[in-house]
């Protein structure tokens, strides 16, 4: 048979254009000359005798008819012989039609089709048509072939009275397979191998011949399925089979199976809507899983479908609507096989998409259809024969039982996912196919399942898009893990994106801007062509390396593409399943680190904090991806809803221009502790942050500043705290050495500086001094949260009890913190505004010099005087941590205190000796002038505050505690605990405290230097003249105080001797006596003299008389 199209709605009733004689020609029972049917050979009792053709011949008047006629077809239609064997042929299958009847039926329709007068009434009819079809016109005439070619081809005839009969015609031979030209000689076999059914006449009711077409239709699916025990039917029959169906594709009449299966559900469904192309066929399928649809009519909706999906010409309004387009793309080759690849509805889907997505023009009623066929091909998994084939034990094992609606597809999708065990990889493979044929990327509405389970989150979240806009699946993803999505919605856009993730080509939206940059830069072919070389999954990580490109290594993206790119990365931060790459090589280490990691997002983050732990090929990928999020935080889509509120009020403008300068995660880091910042945002914002001392690579900023230099100094290292340590030695070394120029790059130093501070803010961003004293925070500072330097200052505190390695490390910490001031987080913080008041103009490594100086005013914040004090008190514990002291004391410490030096070991603390001894040289007024200025300050600050004399803080706590509680509990430190001391001087019990060397000295130097006492205001020499002066008069409390020292001072000498001639030197020179005592010690020195030189003389008498003897 050739191939034929459209065809158009028989008519009901006579049609005047018609000749008149069409509807009652003779054809009565009697055969056609030369070839004889059937029922003449086997003539059947009760039939009207054989009559030739006369041309008032009714069927209606036959008796063996009459009673059937009566009972079933009205009468305005006994006159007319097509009409009544229409209603005969399509009664309702409970209604039975008497043999003799049936028979007689067979007849007549077997002489029309082959009755050589009904041929030359086409011949007239169809005069011009016949001319204008080659193939028509070279056929044999007379044996029914001209009127059989005709009906292949009534979609070329535009003759309409030659359409009108044809159609009435065709009515006639689609009721019985036998009655097809060819039909039965190519399909016999196939028919009795298949038990469809006899040829044999009698055997079989002429009503069940529909089964028979039916019965071959599921052998053929069954084989393109291969099912088990599939009959191979023959290529001829296949061809014949698949003719039947596309004959029979305008008008569902002429599907006799189908009719007689759905003519109930179309009542129901389809009443008003008119046979004929193809429109109740497609009203059916809409209705195909509706709970009322009957489970035959289903059964037959099906496998016409299944029919279309191997040729779409078995569609006729698919095939009518797409004709031109797919001639203009060349989508259809002459083929002698219907079943070949271009005539499969796929291969059709594909190359009229591939036109679309490559911006070419397809007709709207084109696209109508193919939308049409996408959304059948969603919604019945059993269309696709090799999803029925390959994904058969994933449908067992998983999903059945859920075959309506597109369930049973997005249950498959799910175990592709790997949320219900493996996937046989063709299983998968099928599954990609199917998503790229149907293309719900393109448009949402296809994938029934996904449509409604999203309908309400579409509504209220993305009701500002159109519907059927491809953006509607970018918005559902932007609100995945928020209030408005619901779960079911959730799991379904999951179960889709998994797929169109693995194929960009499936995003149309990135296709369509980035098609240019993939053929340029990673050298794709067409929409629907494969290339070994560069699969599908690897187009879009060629495209996101060449989107992040600076403009000196050339071939980037273009804007367009690059916004695209970005887009999906949103996404694919969302489920590292919606990343092939990352999926695919880190799916041991997903199992083995992260497999109680299950809410949002956290599986990437459990990935990246076990980077030196996974694979090499996991933990290149989750670099690489960990580097890109360092250039473009907002591709952390969840982290970037969780900090929207500080995005607004304090990024915003960096937010809005950034150009992947990681300018936002500075801001946000910078802002970490704003009011704004609730604990997901801090969270996140943390854990990007410890992500980043991974790798320098992973701080976008500090990689672009100083890449350059780690190549020249810092080669071969890699975690950011190493770099960072690298380059901070490499500038304070050259700081210090006055070098000519600095070896580190200014853009780097400045970078550096916002690293370093950084650094400080969360003491798990340095990890060596974490680790060093991670079992003290576990002891001291448990409750102590995290970050703004809390659990830092909190082991700062507590010094005395760390363990000696984490000790060492606090140390070094306050040694660089005390050298710069600016990398103290707590200090900056609590005292950001009065360093903006006080020391604007003061150089960053002074500040808390500049503090210091200001720090009794009256306009300092409470909260920043009580920090200067905490840091005043480090720098008196060493020497080391007071930068300033150290410089003007450099000449004098190792001069004087040298012994103290040799003591004590390079990395522990000197607990304030050095400063006691610089203070006794003080006293001895043996410093150089600029270590005397600044051991004064610390004598004036000491006697201020108890607190700044490490050693008296050691050595008499208790005493202070139970001597002093008031003046030690006030908040304002002005020497009452000094003062307190000296006043109970004798009613101290501990030896510790007795014996102190710090007391008795500070005393005598505050003889020494009466500035140093806040309590005194005079010069004390005077005053104690004074005192033994009667002539003047003191006011009795500054007699008493007066007296309270003297005493004070003879209890001090007692208690604390000097322990060498130094010290009784030091005490008798700082002594308000000291000319008393010269005097004294002058005058002993003078009665030892004469006393020498007198016993000189009588010894040398004696001895001279003794000679003399």
């Amino acid at each position: 048979m050739s191939l034929c199209g459209e065809q158009v709605n028989p008519q009901q009733s006579q049609d005047p254009s018609l000749p008149t004689d069409f509807y009652n020609q003779a054809g009565g029972p009697g055969a056609a000359a030369g070839n004889p049917g059937p029922a003449d050979r086997s003539p059947v009792a009760g039939a009207s005798p054989p009559r030739r053709r006369s041309a008032g011949w009714k069927l209606a008047e036959e008796a063996v008819c009459r009673d059937d006629l009566t009972r079933l077809c009205p009468k305005h239609s006994w006159n007319n012989n097509l009409a009544v064997l229409e209603c005969l042929q399509d009664k309702k299958e409970e209604t039975e039609i008497a043999a003799d009847c049936n028979h007689l039926l067979w007849n007549y329709k077997l002489n029309l089709t082959t009755d050589p007068k009904f041929e030359s009434v086409a011949v007239e009819v169809c005069k011009s048509t016949i001319a204008e079809i080659k193939e028509c016109a070279a056929e044999e005439r007379g044996k029914g072939y001209l009127v059989s070619c005709l009906v292949d081809h009534r979609g070329n005839i535009s003759e309409y009275q030659c359409n009108q009969y044809i159609t009435k015609m065709t009515s006639i031979i689609f009721s019985d397979y036998r009655l097809i030209c060819g039909f039965m000689d190519k399909c016999r076999d196939d028919i009795n191998t298949l038990h469809c059914g006899s040829i044999s006449t009698g055997e079989k009711d002429i009503h069940s011949q529909g089964e028979v077409i039916a019965c071959l239709e599921k052998g053929l699916v069954r084989e393109a399925e291969e099912q088990p025990g599939a009959h191979a039917i023959h290529d001829d029959c296949k061809k014949a089979i698949m003719r039947v169906a596309e004959l029979s594709s305008d008008d569902f009449h002429l599907d006799r199976y189908l009719y007689f299966s759905c003519r109930d559900d179309r009542e129901r469904f389809c009443e008003n809507t008119p046979a004929g192309e193809g429109r109740v066929y497609k009203c059916l399928f809409n209705h195909k899983f509706e709970e009322a649809m009957s489970e035959r009519c289903r059964e037959a909706l099906t496998t016409r479908q299944k029919l279309i999906a191997q040729d779409y010409k078995v569609s006729y309004s698919l095939a009518k609507a797409c004709k031109a387009d797919l001639r203009k793309y060349r989508c259809s080759m002459d083929t002698n096989m219907p079943r070949a690849r271009e005539a499969r509805l796929s291969y059709l889907l594909l190359c009229l998409e591939s036109a679309v997505h490559r911006g070419r023009v397809v007709s709207g009623e084109c696209q109508g259809e193919m939308l049409d066929y996408r959304r059948m091909l969603m919604e019945d998994f059993s269309l696709s024969p090799e999803i029925v084939l390959h994904c058969r034990s994933e449908i067992e094992a998983h999903c059945s039982g859920l075959h309506r609606k597109g369930r049973t597809l997005h249950c498959l999708m799910r175990v592709g996912r790997g949320d219900m065990g493996a996937i046989d990889t063709l299983c998968q493979k099928a599954l990609q196919t199917l998503i790229q044929e149907a293309d719900p990327g393109a448009d949402y509405r296809i994938d029934r399942a996904l449509n409604e389970a999203c309908e309400s989150v579409i509504q209220t979240a993305c009701k500002h898009i159109r519907n059927g806009d491809p953006m509607i699946l970018s918005c559902l993803m932007e609100h995945l893990y928020t209030e408005k999505m619901v779960e079911d919605c959730e799991h379904r856009l999951l179960e889709l994106q998994y797929f169109i993730a693995r194929d960009w080509k499936l995003d149309p939206i990135l296709y369509k801007k980035c098609q240019g940059d993939a053929s340029r830069l990673c050298h794709t072919h067409g929409w629907n062509e494969t290339n070994d070389s560069i699969p599908p999954g690897a187009v879009f990580s060629c495209l996101y390396r060449h989107a992040y490109r600076s403009v000196e290594q050339g071939r980037r993206l273009s804007r367009d593409c690059k916004v695209e790119v970005q887009r999906i990365l949103h996404q694919r931060a969302l489920d590292v399943k919606l990343d092939p790459e990352l999926q695919r090589r880190c799916m041991t280490d997903l199992g083995k680190w992260c497999s109680e990691k299950t809410e949002a997002g956290q599986e990437l983050e459990c990935l990246q904090d076990h980077m030196e732990d996974l694979v090499t090929s996991c933990r290149d990928v989750v670099g690489n991806l960990t580097e890109l999020e360092s250039e473009d935080i907002q591709i952390e889509a969840l982290l970037m809803r969780a900090c929207e509120p500080v995005i607004q009020a304090h990024c915003h403008e960096v937010a809005d221009n950034q150009i992947d300068t990681g300018d936002l995660m500075e801001c946000l880091v910078q802002n970490k502790h704003q009011k704004e910042m609730n604990e997901k945002c801090a969270v996140g914002v943390t854990h990007f942050q410890l992500i980043q001392i991974k790798d320098f690579r992973f701080s976008y900023k500090f990689k672009m500043a100083c890449k350059e230099d780690v190549l020249k100094l810092c080669p071969n290292i890699k975690k950011k705290v190493d770099v960072v340590i690298c380059l901070s030695t490499t500038v304070r070394n050259d700081t210090l050495q006055d070098a000519k120029e600095q070896r580190v790059s200014v853009k780097c130093r400045k970078q550096l500086r916002v690293e370093e501070l950084e650094m400080s803010e969360d003491i798990r961003l340095d990890p060596d001094l974490y680790d060093s004293c991670k079992q003290d925070i576990n002891r001291l500072c448990q409750n102590v949260a995290f970050g703004n330097a809390q659990v830092t200052e909190c082991l700062k505190e507590n010094k005395r009890q760390l363990t000696q390695r984490c000790h060492q490390r606090v140390f070094k910490l306050q040694e660089v913190e005390m050298m710069d001031p600016e990398l103290d987080y707590q200090l900056m913080r609590v005292c950001k505004h009065m360093i903006r008041r006080f020391c604007t103009e003061a150089d960053g490594k002074n500040v808390l010099q500049c503090l210091k100086q200001n720090k009794n005013s009256e306009l300092m914040d409470p909260k920043c005087k009580q920090m200067i004090t905490k840091r005043q008190i480090t720098q008196n514990t060493d020497y080391r941590l007071n930068p300033v002291l150290r410089k003007s004391c450099k000449a004098d410490i190792p001069k004087f205190c040298q012994s103290i030096l040799n003591k004590a070991t390079g990395d522990s603390e000197l607990e304030g000796q050095v400063i006691s001894c610089l203070k006794l040289k003080y006293a001895d007024q043996r410093l150089s002038p600029d270590c005397e200025d600044q051991i004064r300050v610390i004598l004036q600050e000491s006697a201020l505050d108890y607190r700044l004399d490490p050693q008296l803080q050691i050595h008499c706590t208790q005493e202070i505690s139970r001597l002093c509680p008031e003046e030690a509990a006030a908040q304002e430190q002005t020497g009452q605990v000094e003062e307190c001391l000296k006043v109970n001087l004798l009613k101290i019990k501990q030896e510790g405290c007795k014996k102190v060397q710090k007391l008795p000295q500070v005393l005598s130097s505050s003889r020494a230097d009466p500035f140093v006492s806040p309590l005194v205001s005079s010069e004390m020499s005077c005053l104690m003249e004074a005192l033994q002066d009667k002539r003047v008069r003191l006011q009795p409390e500054c007699k008493k105080r007066l007296q309270d020292r003297i005493d004070m001072w003879s209890y001090a000498a007692k208690i604390a001797p000097a322990e060498g001639f130094s010290d009784l030197a030091m005490q008798v020179m700082t002594s308000p006596s000291k000319n008393y005592i010269l005097a004294v010690i002058g005058l002993g020195v003078a009665l030892l003299f004469l006393m020498g030189l007198l016993c000189g003389r009588i010894t040398k008498r004696v001895t001279q008389e003794l000679k003399d003897r």
